[in-house]
């Protein structure tokens, strides 16, 4: 384990993500989820000795965080880390837009306290930024008044470049950033993972196996007939010409791992892991199954991956 930033929180180098499991119905669904398999999910995720779940309010509209609220009410052993996202609204349609607003900020603050029936946060997290004069610094002010307050343990931010960090550490420390990350989307070596190491900044990293592509699971089939609401049914990197060269590189990562008992999956979050700015790495699962698939990631010694960077993708 390590500590997470400028933070007390002593995290597992895998913790559990649940956009997946927020189900369909909004721009970002998966599609059809069953919440039991959720649960069992979240349960073997914690069994296998992560220690913390990062959910935010828009997945599933609300749905992922009630959805850990039912696993940590049926979970007897210690309770994880909870961490959370804010500054994302949505309408009846489901669809979503950024509002980093002072009031919808406390808004989506209380509304996430109580789908998650904890008393305090531990990690919150503004979802995405915006550019407009003055948004980043009003929204900053809000998240480290909400700290203050003893409603939430820690802020962070999600998706931000080095710049909009800049601007949000001026006014309070930043714990954290929760950035993208695999070997299909590199953008953060440049800038953002040094300017994070020079400030004290944890990274845990989201999608390092690139939402499903890189598990070793995803076929041409499969990509084919992802249903519409599926986001990925709309991804580029699911669709031809990308998705041939995206599968050659799963077989890059499946012969790879085969002397190590470990799957594509297994391999492309351990890559993300090589980094030592890289905190942590966020893992999702919408089975105990497909958890336990993963789990050996931190199994994966020390190793060249030139071989593999050779098909990376251009940000």
């Amino acid at each position: 384990m390590t500590l997470l930033g400028n933070s007390d929180l002593d995290i597992t180098r895998l913790g559990f993500g649940t956009w997946a499991i927020g189900g369909p119905g909004w721009v970002s669904g998966w599609g059809d989820q069953d919440d039991d398999d959720s649960v069992r999910a979240i349960h073997r995720a914690l069994e296998h000795g992560m220690n913390w779940i990062d959910t935010a309010a828009v997945y599933g509209l609300g749905r992922a965080e009630r959805v850990v609220r039912r696993a940590l009410d049926e979970w007897s052993a210690a309770r994880p880390y909870v961490f959370t996202k804010c500054g994302l609204e949505w309408d009846a349609n489901g669809d979503v837009r950024r509002n980093i607003s002072r009031d919808r900020i406390r808004r989506e603050c209380e509304d996430s306290l109580r789908r998650l029936n904890v008393d305090v946060i531990d990690l919150y997290q503004i979802h995405w930024p915006t550019n407009g004069p003055g948004e980043i610094e009003e929204a900053w002010e809000t998240m480290e008044s909400l700290r203050t307050e003893g409603k939430v343990r820690w802020i962070g931010v999600s998706n931000f470049d080095a710049r909009q960090l800049e601007r949000a550490h001026a006014i309070a420390p930043v714990t954290s950033l929760q950035p993208p990350y695999s070997l299909l989307r590199r953008g953060i070596e440049e800038e953002v993972l040094p300017w994070c190491a020079e400030h004290g900044v944890g990274v845990i990293v989201y999608a390092p196996m690139y939402s499903g592509l890189l598990t070793g699971a995803m076929t041409r089939e499969r990509a084919a007939s992802l249903p519409a609401d599926d986001w990925r049914s709309r991804n580029r990197e699911f669709q031809e010409p990308l998705l041939s060269r995206n599968l050659e590189l799963v077989e890059r990562l499946r012969e790879a791992g085969e002397p190590l008992g470990r799957s594509p999956g297994e391999m492309a979050i351990a890559w993300t892991l090589r980094r030592p700015e890289v905190t942590a790495a966020i893992v999702g699962g919408r089975n105990a199954g497909q958890v336990d698939g993963i789990v050996g990631a931190l199994e994966v010694p020390a190793m060249d991956w030139s071989e593999l960077e050779r098909l990376e993708s251009p940000d």
